[in-house]
C-alpha cells in the first residue's frame, strides 16, 4: 500500500526541518566606547594605578560598610524595599515572555474527542466517535523569524535582569547615604543643643552685668538674639532628624528599631576609607546599567532579522492523526486509524508598504539603542569621574575644616575671657560664638561629604551587588 500524498510531502520536508534556519539579523558588533580609554587624571583627581588589585564590584557590601547597624538596615532594605520587589516582578515577567516566544519554535499539539449522534430521514440514529491529535499551522522557521523573536525576548529578559542588579546597587547606596545623613543630622543637633545651653548661660551672664551697671541693654538684646537663633536651629534640626528617619524607613521598607539608628557620624569610619580604583575605563562596561543597554541593543538587532524575514513567504505544516469509528468499541481498531498532513506556502504579495516600513522602524530602533548604549557609557564615565574629582580633594578640604573648627574654638574661648575681664566688647565674643557654630556644622558637612563620596564611588564602579567579598557574583 502506497503512503498517502500528504505523508509523502511530509517525508520530503523532513530534511528541510533538520536544516538550521537562515538568520537575517545583522551580525552584532559591540560599538566602541565613546569615552577616553583611561579614567581622568589631574590636579583634582587622586593618583590611579595602571593595574588594580581586587575589582571594586567584587567587594561585598558587608565588607565595604563595616558598621553592623548599617549592615542590618541594608539587609532589611534588600528584603523589603518595594521598588526592588517591583523590579524582581518585572524580571519574572520578562522571563515568562521569553519562554512564550521560545515556545513558538515547537509545534503545538492539540487533542480532541468528539461524540456525535445523527438522526436520518427514516428516524435511525447514527453514532460517530472521533479521537484526534495533531499540530495546526506549525510554521517552519526557514528565515529565522521565530528564532530572532525568541532572541529579542531573551535579550530583553537579560536587560531587565541587569536593571534589577542596577536597582539593587542603587538601593544599597541610597540606604547607606540616608543612614549617614541621619548620623550627620544627629551630630548637628547635638552641637545645636550644646550651643543652646552655652548661649543661655551667656545671656544670664550678660543680664547680671547689665543689672550691675557694667553691661548694656544692647548686649542683652544681642545675647537674646543669639539664643533665639540657637533655639530655632534646635527646632529645625529636630524636624530634620525625624524626616531623615522617615526617609530611611521608606527606603528600608518598614520601621527601624532605635538601636539601628546612628547617634553620630564621628569621623566617618563606618565604611572603608579607600577603594582599589584602576586607571582603565573598561571597568565601566561591567556596570549593570551599561550591560542592560547592550542587551537592549542586541534585542533591537534581532528585531531587524524579524522584520527582514517578513519579506519572504512562510511555510506552515498541519498534521493530524487519530481514530474515527461509528462504534465506540471499534474506535481504536487498525481500520479506524486516520492520518493527514498538509503544507501551506504563504507569500506576501501586497501590504501597502507595511513590511518595508516595519524594517525601517526596526533599523531606527536599533540606531536609537546604539545611542542609548553609548549614552549609558558616557553617564557611567561622568559619574566615576565626578566621584574621583571629589575624592581627590576631599581630604584637603576636611583637613582645612578641622583646622578652622579648632581655631574657631580657641578664638571663642579667648574672646569670652577678654569680655569677662572687660578688655573686649560683647560683639567680639558674639562673633566668635557664631564663627565656632558655623565651623562645627561645616566640619560635620565635610565629614558627610567624604563618606557620601566613598559610597558614590563604590556605587559608580558597580559595588553593592555582591554581599560578601569572595562570594561568586550573580551571573551576568
Amino acid at each position: 500500500m502506497k503512503p498517502a500524498r500528504p505523508l509523502r510531502i511530509l517525508a520530503a520536508l523532513l530534511p528541510v526541518l533538520a536544516l538550521p534556519a537562515c538568520n537575517l539579523a545583522p551580525r552584532y558588533v559591540r560599538p566602541d566606547a565613546p569615552v577616553a580609554p583611561a579614567l581622568p587624571q589631574g590636579a583634582a583627581y587622586p593618583a590611579l594605578a595602571a593595574q588594580q588589585g581586587e575589582a571594586v564590584d567584587a567587594i561585598g557590601w558587608r565588607n565595604f560598610f563595616t558598621d553592623p547597624r548599617l549592615q542590618k538596615v541594608i539587609e532589611q532594605a534588600l528584603a523589603d524595599n518595594r521598588n526592588l520587589r517591583a523590579t524582581l516582578a518585572n524580571v519574572e515577567r520578562a522571563r515568562a515572555l521569553y519562554r512564550v516566544n521560545r515556545a513558538a519554535l515547537f509545534p503545538i499539539v492539540n487533542g480532541a474527542a468528539v461524540l456525535s449522534a445523527v438522526q436520518g430521514t427514516q428516524g435511525r440514529v447514527t453514532d460517530n466517535f472521533l479521537v484526534q491529535a495533531g499540530s495546526s499551522a506549525y510554521e517552519i522557521d526557514l528565515w529565522g523569524r521565530l528564532r530572532n523573536q525568541s532572541e529579542a525576548a531573551f535579550q530583553t529578559w537579560l536587560a531587565t535582569d541587569e536593571g534589577r542588579k542596577s536597582t539593587q546597587i542603587a538601593l544599597v547606596a541610597e540606604t547607606a547615604s540616608a543612614w549617614l545623613s541621619h548620623a550627620a543630622i544627629s551630630d548637628g543637633l547635638r552641637i545645636a543643643r550644646e550651643t543652646l545651653e552655652t548661649r543661655r548661660a551667656t545671656l544670664a551672664l550678660v543680664q547680671r552685668r547689665e543689672a550691675m551697671g557694667i553691661g548694656t541693654r544692647l548686649d542683652v538684646a544681642n545675647a537674646t538674639a543669639l539664643l533665639n537663633q540657637a533655639e530655632a536651629a534646635v527646632a529645625d534640626l529636630t524636624t530634620s532628624q525625624a524626616q531623615a528617619r522617615n526617609a530611611l524607613e521608606l527606603i528600608a521598607g518598614g520601621p527601624l528599631a532605635d538601636d539601628l539608628l546612628p547617634a553620630t557620624l564621628g569621623t566617618g569610619d563606618q565604611l572603608l576609607a579607600a577603594l582599589p580604583v584602576g586607571l582603565s575605563s573598561d571597568v565601566l562596561l561591567r556596570r549593570p546599567d551599561v550591560l542592560a543597554a547592550e542587551h537592549s541593543l542586541r534585542a533591537a538587532n534581532a528585531n531587524i532579522g524579524v522584520a527582514r524575514a517578513a519579506f519572504f513567504p512562510t511555510l506552515s505544516l498541519t498534521g493530524l492523526f487519530g481514530y474515527a469509528s461509528p462504534g465506540l468499541t471499534r474506535i481504536f481498531s487498525q481500520n479506524a486509524f486516520q492520518k493527514t498532513a498538509n503544507t501551506a506556502l504563504r507569500p506576501r504579495l501586497f501590504d501597502g508598504g507595511a513590511t518595508a516600513n516595519n524594517l525601517k522602524a526596526a533599523k531606527a530602533a536599533r540606531d536609537a539603542a546604539v545611542a542609548t548604549y553609548e549614552r549609558a557609557i558616557q553617564v557611567a564615565f561622568r559619574e566615576v569621574a565626578d566621584a574621583l574629582a571629589r575624592r581627590g580633594t576631599i581630604d584637603e578640604s576636611l583637613r582645612a575644616q578641622a583646622s578652622l573648627e579648632a581655631n574657631a574654638a580657641t578664638a571663642r574661648t579667648l574672646s569670652e575671657e577678654r569680655f569677662k575681664v572687660g578688655v573686649a566688647s560683647y560683639l567680639e565674643a558674639l562673633d566668635a560664638q557664631r564663627t565656632l557654630y558655623n565651623a562645627q556644622q561645616s566640619l560635620i558637612a565635610a565629614r558627610l561629604t567624604r563618606a557620601a563620596n566613598m559610597v558614590e564611588l563604590y556605587r559608580a564602579l558597580g559595588g553593592g551587588l555582591v554581599e560578601t567579598t569572595g562570594q561568586d557574583a550573580p551571573a551576568r
